[in-house]
């Protein structure tokens, strides 16, 4: 464990107060940002630890590992799934995760639902969003079709939009790519009234990101400390 206990309760405070803090400079309630601890190779105890300075929510990138968290982990916690969503996996993850924020493949979001579906289980998923040309994830102009895909789809629910900012020098090098997002998901509630969060943000540009309008940030080294390589 890269963390004790003790140090993995004092990130997790100093996290709270200082997205509580970014909150406050955008006008907006701390309760309006979800706070996802990304607990990839992270081993069970320190997961335990954050669990036990409050986090309830966890985020998993690989299909694998994940299913091994799920079995330890005996604790009511909202699992968040955050790597890339393929569809030759899409059905373990459909068994694993409460949430989604990799949706952009077609065939992948169908074997998602269908699984979920199957199971009687309804997914709240997102649509990842590449403002950088670069990664994985849809352009955004075909967002409101991707959108209107996966809101026809039995098994997920369609809840906003998710996105990694282009690496930077600075956190405010993220901003327009955050506020990018954000135009994006305005547009889209229009049509898909429930599709309101903001997945986006990240250790080194959580603030801004909250500054945004992010409903949702993604956490693992602030809380964590640094990963073996």
């Amino acid at each position: 464990m890269s963390a004790t206990p003790e140090q993995i309760a004092a990130n997790v405070a100093s996290l709270r107060a200082q997205l509580a803090d970014a909150a406050a400079d955008a006008g907006r309630p701390p309760e309006d940002v979800r706070l996802i601890a990304v607990s990839k190779r992270v081993d069970v105890d320190a997961i335990r630890a954050a669990i036990a300075a409050g986090i309830t929510d966890l985020g998993e990138n690989y299909v694998n590992e994940f299913r091994e968290k799920v079995r330890s982990i005996d604790a009511p916690v909202r699992w968040h799934f955050i790597g890339a969503l393929q569809s030759g996996t899409a059905h373990h993850v459909a068994d694993l995760a409460d949430v989604v924020h990799t949706v952009a493949g077609e065939r992948a979001a169908r074997r998602l639902a269908g699984r979920a579906a199957r199971h009687g289980r309804t997914l709240d998923v997102l649509l990842e969003v590449d403002l950088t040309g670069q990664r994985a994830g849809l352009a955004p102009e075909a967002v409101d079709a991707a959108a209107d895909l996966v809101g026809g789809l039995v098994g997920v629910r369609l809840r906003g939009l998710m996105t990694i900012a282009p690496i930077s020098d600075t956190p405010e090098g993220a901003r327009p790519a955050f506020r990018r997002l954000r135009d994006l998901r305005d547009a889209l509630v229009r049509h898909h009234p429930e599709a309101i969060e903001l997945s986006m943000g990240m250790s080194l540009d959580y603030r801004v990101a909250v500054q945004e309008g992010a409903t949702m940030v993604r956490i693992g080294t602030a809380v964590f400390g640094p990963r073996a390589p």
